[in-house]
């Protein structure tokens, strides 16, 4: 009987139908990349066949226009995967830039890996098939809030999403996964705008700055209110 493994396979939910024997196989199978800060995982117009996931550390995926223009598209932490659209083809190049944030360990899974275990299970297909759709579903909401909402709204709702904790007086702390450039491009501003925006809800009493990108949020109900 295999051991039950703790690696990259257990991280992610698509795999949790598979039986202790697969995983073990699966595993086997992975290769792993480790990555500096500032390292691409891959790059726009990379042709790829591979789907990563993240062990440890943070990636952040965006898009560069034409003119040069960043779009922040979303950031993978531990147990997030991408590269799952190249998969399903034989020509399949990338869209974005994958780049590393911190030192980065990535599990790669190739086509030929993955696709037989598809293919021998179909509820492993089935998740997969529902994730991406969910991404795609999170990708065309937040198009929609950045054509149609304020900044104040889309910057509450955005930490509002975040996973939070709570210390003992019930204060919410948040990480950011992004700086403040990083986030006015995903949320579709200027970093001013956020500092601006940031230092208002901070003199209201409504949040305050820590260290290491965290926000201390005194009131979500409190914080919900300013929406407009």
């Amino acid at each position: 009987m295999c051991e039950v493994y703790n690696g990259c396979i257990n991280l992610v939910p698509i795999f949790n139908h598979l039986n202790n024997s697969l995983k073990f196989e699966l595993e086997n199978s992975i290769q792993h990349r480790h990555l500096a800060k500032g390292e691409y995982l891959y790059q726009a117009d990379d042709k790829d066949n591979t789907l990563y996931i993240v062990h440890k550390g943070q990636i952040r995926i965006f898009h560069v226009s034409e003119s040069g223009k960043e779009q922040m598209i979303r950031v993978l932490k531990t147990g997030d995967f991408t590269g799952e659209l190249t998969i399903f083809s034989e020509n399949t190049y990338h869209d974005n830039f994958a780049e590393a944030t911190c030192q980065t360990a990535v599990c790669l899974i190739k086509q030929s890996d993955l696709m037989s275990l598809l293919a021998a299970n179909p509820k492993v297909t089935l998740k997969l098939l529902s994730l991406v759709a969910e991404k795609l579903q999170d990708s065309e909401k937040q198009m929609v809030s950045i054509a149609t909402e304020p900044v104040i709204n889309r910057i509450i709702y955005y930490l509002e999403s975040l996973p939070h904790e709570s210390d003992v007086q019930n204060d919410i702390i948040i990480d950011v996964p992004m700086n403040r450039q990083d986030l006015a491009s995903y949320l579709g501003t200027t970093p001013e705008t956020i500092s601006r925006r940031f230092k208002m809800m901070e003199m209201e009493g409504l949040l305050q700055t820590l260290p290491k990108n965290r926000l201390l949020i005194h009131d979500m109900n409190r914080l919900l209110e300013k929406i407009e």
